[in-house]
């Protein structure tokens, strides 16, 4: 079965998207721990990070430098974090968090940020890139 991811990129599930190249997607979480909080995946659906071939972690890698710097032209934030947890999907991804304190980075409680909110703010972002 296709991962949810899959399942976005695929157009089966509608996303915040906020840029997206022939093999990578990144778009909002809809659970953000921070506002800005983004995703960025491959478009091919691998589950494990460190399971991607070479060129496509290195690509990845430098898809979401690009993603970051137009979310923190977008969001005020003093640095913009990046982990990779890869527990809750099964299909690699990259979290970029603005972050204005370590904490900021907790993974505890999920924002609430309506929809509209997302849309307007995954526009502002893909205006930056």
């Amino acid at each position: 079965m296709a991962s949810i991811f899959t399942r976005i990129v695929n157009g089966e599930i509608p996303c915040h998207k906020v840029a997206e190249t022939e093999d990578y997607l990144a778009f909002l979480d809809i659970r953000p721990q921070a506002k800005g909080h983004t995703l960025c995946i491959p478009k091919k659906e691998v589950d494990y990070i460190f399971d991607l071939e070479d060129d496509h972690l290195s690509g990845l890698m430098v898809f979401a430098k690009q993603v970051a710097h137009a979310v923190k032209a977008v969001v005020p934030c003093k640095r913009i974090g990046i982990a990779v947890v890869g527990l809750e999907v099964p299909h690699a991804h990259v979290h970029l968090i603005p972050l204005n304190n370590v904490s900021d980075l907790s993974f505890k409680e999920p924002l609430d940020v309506a929809s509209e909110e997302l849309a307007a703010l995954a526009v502002q972002i893909a205006g930056k890139l």
